[in-house]
């Protein structure tokens, strides 16, 4: 299986997964600080809600809605797998690290150290169309941990 082919079945595996999917109905932990946003692609109509919570300088919890293409679904799904536990300076360095990757047009290479499967998206990047598809949930992630801080 070449390096391509494995990231695509990432992506085709988070789309149909969807980790962190259903905005969460638990209460956040006490003490903790929330966030939430709500982005839409009005080009090709995705859209994604994502909540997080963050206590004690990480992030307690990641959940999120949404609805679109196979791209935008499962870069929410990479993203909230990724971001539980990480402190908010970390994940704000790995949201621009990501964001990096896909605005470069495939000239910055992914560091999967770093971006775990995210890194997936790289390919995302030679493509204009799609890197708003692969971005809308890490700018509400942004947003709402901005929110919460």
């Amino acid at each position: 299986m070449s390096l391509d082919q494995l990231y695509q079945q990432i992506i085709l595996d988070h789309s149909k997964a969807r980790h962190g999917s259903g905005l969460s109905q638990t209460e956040a932990p006490e003490g903790a600080s929330t966030g939430q946003s709500h982005q839409l692609n009005p080009v090709c109509g995705d859209e994604v809600t994502l909540r997080l919570a963050v206590s004690d300088g990480k992030v307690a919890q990641v959940s999120w809605d949404g609805a679109g293409c196979s791209i935008s679904m499962a870069s929410a799904s990479v993203f909230s797998e990724l971001a539980e536990g990480m402190t908010v300076d970390e994940l704000h360095g790995v949201i621009d690290s990501f964001r990096e990757v896909l605005r470069s047009r495939g000239k910055v290479h992914a560091d999967p150290e770093l971006l775990g499967d995210a890194a997936a998206f790289e390919g995302v990047a030679r493509y204009a169309a799609r890197v708003k598809c692969a971005m809308i949930s890490w700018v509400a992630a942004e947003d709402a941990l901005n929110q919460a801080s």
